[in-house]
């Protein structure tokens, strides 16, 4: 699954970990978090965020 990059701070949401922070558990895709969740680091919303290219 592609990793996500924060625009805002750098964060990059990981699919293979999800976020235990906001009980997104491991194995959840970017395409699949909750319409609430935020970036964990600066609080910004899934519009902020990129694909990381490997």
């Amino acid at each position: 699954m592609k990793k996500w990059r924060c625009v805002v701070c750098d964060y990059i949401y990981d699919p293979a970990v999800g976020d235990p922070s906001q009980d997104v558990a491991p194995g959840t895709a970017f395409e699949d978090l909750p319409e609430d969740w935020v970036c964990p680091d600066c609080g910004v919303g899934v519009e902020d965020f990129e694909p990381v290219e490997e």
